[in-house]
């Protein structure tokens, strides 16, 4: 039995909980089929991803108001971190403007171009994580360490060569960190 309050007499009404009656509600088990339909679906046009980012970084060049993420770490400390200015650059690159690519972030246009290029492949491939084309000497599994690896590296290097040009010698602009 639970108490319940009666808001038309105001009053306490002494109920069970099996005369509770939830017509609209199953308490049957669920099915999963509609929900794996779905995920088979969004499986299989998953290759439209990123043609769908590069859409919208190339779009949110032409229009600044569109949604973004601002940089959590710049927010908190004033630091700007190594991909601070990243999507701008690659807006830019995207609309044509790399002297102004450039001078916000040099990994702007090798972003943009690799994006172009994994939408290409992606709907050639209809897979969101296309085979790549074979590199001479390298094995498929080391290609992408060896890349992301490689491009861990150069950010790095990057960002703290535009730290020491703006915060240690007090530059601004290329290849110090922008005004804006």
């Amino acid at each position: 039995m639970v108490a319940l309050i009666s808001w038309a007499r105001l009053s306490w009404a002494p109920i069970s909980l099996a005369s509770l009656s939830w017509a609209p509600f199953s308490w049957a088990p669920l099915s999963w089929a509609p929900f794996n339909r779905l995920m088979a679906k969004l499986r299989r046009s998953a290759y439209l991803l990123p043609t769908g980012l590069t859409a919208y970084l190339w779009q949110k060049g032409g229009d600044p108001g569109l949604p973004g993420l601002s940089c959590p770490l710049r927010a908190l400390t004033g630091i700007p971190c190594p991909t601070c200015f990243l999507t701008r650059a690659t807006c830019a690159s995207l609309r044509g403007d790399l002297a102004g690519a450039i001078q916000l972030h040099a990994f702007g246009p090798p972003l943009a171009a690799g994006l172009v290029i994994w939408s290409v492949l992606a709907m050639r491939q209809r897979r969101l994580l296309p085979l790549p084309p074979p590199w001479p000497g390298v094995p498929g599994r080391g290609r992408r360490a060896q890349t992301v690896a490689g491009l861990g590296l150069a950010l790095g290097a990057y960002w703290a060569m535009r730290l020491l040009f703006s915060f240690g010698l007090g530059l601004r602009g290329f290849p110090a960190f922008p005004t804006g």
